[in-house]
């Protein structure tokens, strides 16, 4: 390409044309962040490219056509009294923007994630069509839930999962209920309606060429002779669990085939050259009567290896519970746990739609929640599949780009040695060398007269801090990567230990002395997120340093003054605001804000906490950014999973975590949890120490009650229990309890 006269052809065909000149623009783009040698990930762009193009399907097809049955987010965002509402005059693309929200909804070691959102419509297959329900009463009333002011939507989590919708209106209930189960091994798909009307009506299941991103496009749909399936596409089955009275479909031309729910003329298939087939099958409901079918849409011919109730009691058995007052807490930790169970089946993904890929980042946050509770053959499988992702030269790569994946690595994989108290085998021994001698030579020469000097290159690092830079993230990461990479080489060669160590406090000097040169700039002592930034919502990331690599003491003072102006002037409504990117309060990013506090012994984290629980959707989730005005998702997946994640890591170190040497008890129990009678409990859960069990138990007169049970993996550590409210007791060694006393007050 370098010898090809590329540039003048695109520039000369561009002004032929009376285009801007796109060589010109994207050097002023450029202009805008640090050289880097990664402009943009091709990941990401080719991700973008293929959301745009839906979303230019979106603009070609939906607003006019508006007098379809579109999904809740459409009916919501195109509407011009809803707050919801988004004007269109010159976007190019329609996108959902104000209600990215579903739950997933499957199976333990199952890929495949079907998705339920807000009103009910199911997506069986990634990225696919979908299934909705309607209720039509034959005097011309019609339940629409995509299109009703409110409904109650709530996950079930007794064997196994499910999500369950219900409307109603003027006579009409609707509840469907979506869950997968095994059949003779094979992961199914299933879809209840049950419909009870005060006249004669139809309960109608329909396919729809649509998800919560958009179009996805139906060709071709038939039922079958006896009535009771249909095929989608030549290839795809919906079975009904009984034959339908009446049967409508429809294509672009006819338009949505709810128009046509009252013809009388019956049809059995239909087949549309743009994509835009509707299908409607029809059940009768009688007056007073609750009718139900049960759709079922095979996922895969690939067999499950342990049947439902087996699969999902397994599951319970091994990890860390809680057991609190707090019905709300209680029932997101529950949610969280079952969102990692289902989006770690071989790899971990953050999500069942926008994000179901792998990036070490999110992997990186995911495994640590699942080691906290024990989750530890998800975490063993997830990281048994890191090697094959490193280059020859050593770079863990999920993108081009990714300067912190190499400590993110390094340091989750000592956790997993930590916390399962073992040493690393030799096929890790090349891994990890290679790992951390990639961070070091990928910094930046300590003798540049520049105040980046020493850091790793400028790059995209966590997309949402903004422009390529030389973000401290990255940095903060590969200082982590290289003292874990440092105490595991131990066990295959002392020089090697020794040269990481020098590395990584080479690199320790380097951050430090461009910080202090942040400091004189900025005129305070909070961390920004690059050398080149003023304080903004990006230094968010800048949070790593102490959480979680634990980098620096709780209270070291750069790390809570950047506490302090985040909370200062990056809130809105009580959670971090990211306005670069994402554009919406993070959930996530919220609690890594608390667990800064919960360190420091700050009380500000349970204001936190209580924050991010409220806004979760009704089935315990959060979508990667959240609407500050709808509350609905308005960037990334609907069901973001690392942001589960963080909860599960959040309420585990409210109980039990480790501060160096010390294991530290009970530092983030609410006091509301105290008042009232009921113990409060979480394990059994995996520490550097050992597995490790807590129960708080209140007393109406006295003091409470903490006691442990644990198996340390070695000598007991230090233990201190830190009740907020109550005074700091350091456990005798082979104790196993402690009475508490109020601040002040005597034991």
């Amino acid at each position: 390409m370098k010898w090809l006269p590329w540039r003048f052809v695109v520039r000369h065909v561009a002004r032929k044309h009376g285009f801007l000149d796109p060589i010109a623009l994207l050097s002023r783009l450029h202009g805008f962040a640090q050289p880097s040698e990664v402009g943009e990930p091709i990941e990401l762009l080719r991700a973008g490219v293929v959301f745009h193009a839906r979303g230019l399907i979106n603009s070609r097809v939906v607003q006019h056509n508006l007098d379809w049955l579109w999904p809740y987010w459409i009916e919501k965002q195109f509407d011009p009294v809803d707050p919801s509402f988004i004007p269109r005059a010159f976007s190019i693309t329609h996108i959902n923007l104000s209600h990215r929200n579903w739950t997933a909804v499957g199976h333990p070691d199952v890929d495949e994630l079907p998705i339920v959102d807000p009103r009910g419509l199911l997506t069986p297959f990634f990225d696919g069509w979908s299934l909705d329900g309607w209720l039509m009463a034959n005097d011309g009333r019609c339940l629409l839930p995509s299109r009703v002011p409110e409904a109650q939507q709530r996950q079930e989590l007794r064997d196994g999962v499910s999500v369950t919708t219900d409307t109603s209106m003027d006579g009409l209930k609707l509840t469907t209920r979506s869950w997968v189960e095994l059949e003779q091994g094979i992961p199914v798909c299933k879809m209840s309606l049950r419909a009870r009307s005060d006249s004669e009506s139809s309960l109608v299941l329909s396919l729809r060429p649509s998800n919560p991103e958009g179009i996805s496009f139906i060709h071709k749909a038939r039922i079958s002779e006896q009535r009771d399936a249909w095929t989608v596409d030549g290839h795809k089955s919906v079975m009904f669990s009984r034959p339908a009275d009446r049967h409508h479909v429809s294509d672009y031309k006819q338009g949505d085939v709810h128009i046509h729910l009252q013809d009388r003329d019956d049809q059995t298939d239909a087949v549309c050259d743009v994509g835009m087939v509707t299908a409607a099958a029809l059940f009768t409901v009688k007056p007073g009567e609750t009718t139900e079918i049960i759709a079922s849409i095979p996922l895969s011919d690939k067999r499950a290896t342990l049947d439902s109730p087996e699969a999902w009691r397994e599951e319970r058995e091994t990890h860390a519970r809680l057991v609190c007052p707090d019905p709300r807490y209680q029932f997101l930790y529950d949610a969280a746990v079952v969102s990692l169970i289902l989006h770690s089946p071989d790899d971990v993904y953050p999500g069942p739609f926008t994000y179901k890929r792998f990036w070490f980042r999110d992997a990186a946050f995911i495994i640590n929640a699942l080691l906290g509770i024990g989750l530890t053959r998800r975490a063993e499988r997830a990281l048994d599949r890191f090697p094959a992702r490193q280059t020859t030269m050593g770079y863990f790569r999920s993108q081009e780009g990714e300067w912190d994946s190499n400590g993110q690595v390094l340091w989750i994989l000592q956790r997993y040695f930590h916390l399962t108290g073992t040493k690393p085998g030799p096929e890790w021994h090349g891994p990890i060398k290679r790992g951390a001698r990639w961070i070091a030579r990928k910094r930046l020469k300590d003798t540049l007269d520049a105040p980046h000097a020493g850091l790793l290159p400028a790059g995209f690092s966590a997309e949402h801090l903004g422009p390529n830079d030389y973000y401290f993230w990255d940095d903060f990461w590969g200082i982590a990567g290289l003292e874990a990479a440092s105490e595991m080489l131990a066990e295959f060669s002392d020089e090697e230990s020794r040269e990481m160590a020098q590395e990584a406090n080479n690199f320790t000097h380097a951050v430090d002395r461009c910080l202090e040169k942040c400091q004189q700039r900025l005129g305070r002592l909070a961390l920004p997120a690059s050398p080149y930034r003023r304080l903004d919502a990006g230094a968010i990331g800048s949070l790593a340093l102490g959480y979680p690599t634990q980098l620096c003491d709780p209270d070291d003072p750069r790390l809570l003054d950047l506490a302090d102006f985040l909370i200062e002037r990056c809130f809105v409504k009580g959670a971090f605001y990211q306005d670069m990117i994402h554009s919406g309060l993070n959930a996530y990013l919220t609690l890594h804000v608390a667990q800064v506090l919960l360190r420091a012994g700050d009380p500000r984290y349970i204001d936190l906490m209580d924050a991010v629980a409220e806004l979760a959707s009704s089935t315990g989730q959060w979508p990667e950014a959240i609407h500050p005005g709808t509350g609905g998702g308005c960037m990334g997946d609907g069901h973001h999973v690392w942001a589960s994640a963080e909860w599960v890591l959040m309420v585990r170190n409210c109980f039990i975590r480790e501060e160096g040497e010390r294991l530290v008890l009970c530092s983030g129990i609410p006091q509301r949890w105290l008042d009232q009678p009921k113990a409060t409990s979480f394990g059994p859960a995996p520490t550097r120490f050992g597995t490790v069990s807590v129960t708080i138990t209140p007393h109406p007169e006295e003091a409470p009650t903490v006691e442990w049970e644990a198996d340390w993996h070695a000598e007991e550590p230090a233990i201190a229990v830190q009740l907020p409210g109550h005074d700091s007791i350091m456990a005798t060694k082979g104790s196993r309890s402690v009475a508490l006393s109020r601040q002040g007050e005597e034991v």
